[in-house]
């Protein structure tokens, strides 16, 4: 987009939190470990304020898809660069298939089947709230409630990622929701 000023012109700086969330999703305990997904967020808006001529997009969709397909590469790029391995193009589609999977599982947690425009709208915009409710969770709370609604991974598997009991691991999760739903009180 010709004359852009970046992401705030294009409308992603309210995407930061989400592409927070879905960096994290996608780098298990070593990787995070190793990958800082503040600078992989940050290097992903940079490559976007810089490809902002090269965008062409026009509906919302469009500019949702895009940092996410940016934030695929930039992934891709930071797993090279730790394996020292060279360009693997299925690693990026496939990386940019699990952004996709898990940006769909927070759009399923509020999306109905057959949505107007107006409700997809609220939706898209209930998204949002939904991920900063979840970025301002303790550590401990937000990764539960992210793998086993937003991973679907089952009680037991969670506790044995987080090394905790699978009750301790229930309680994270309803303190996590509970403390979600005061976030976003206007949210169902």
């Amino acid at each position: 987009m010709p004359g852009c000023d970046g992401p705030s012109a294009l409308g992603l700086d309210p995407y930061r939190v989400y592409l927070l969330i879905l960096a994290r999703l996608q780098l298990g305990g070593r990787a995070r470990a190793k990958l800082d997904t503040s600078d992989l967020v940050q290097v992903t808006l940079l490559k976007a304020h810089q490809q902002r001529n090269l965008f062409r997009g026009r509906s919302k969709a469009e500019v949702e898809a895009w940092p996410r397909r940016i934030l695929a590469g930039t992934l891709a790029d930071a797993f090279r660069h730790e394996h020292r391995a060279k360009r693997d193009v299925a690693m990026e589609r496939s990386l940019e298939a699990a952004l996709e999977q898990s940006s769909g599982r927070l759009l399923a947690w509020l999306a109905a089947n057959s949505l107007s425009p107006s409700q997809k709208a609220v939706r898209n915009e209930n998204l949002l709230h939904m991920v900063n409710a979840m970025a301002q969770l303790p550590e401990a709370q937000r990764e539960a409630v992210m793998l086993h609604y937003l991973q679907r991974l089952p009680l037991s598997e969670v506790a044995e990622r987080l090394g905790r009991s699978p009750a301790a691991i229930a309680g994270l999760m309803q303190r996590g929701l509970k403390a979600m739903r005061k976030l976003m009180p206007d949210v169902e």
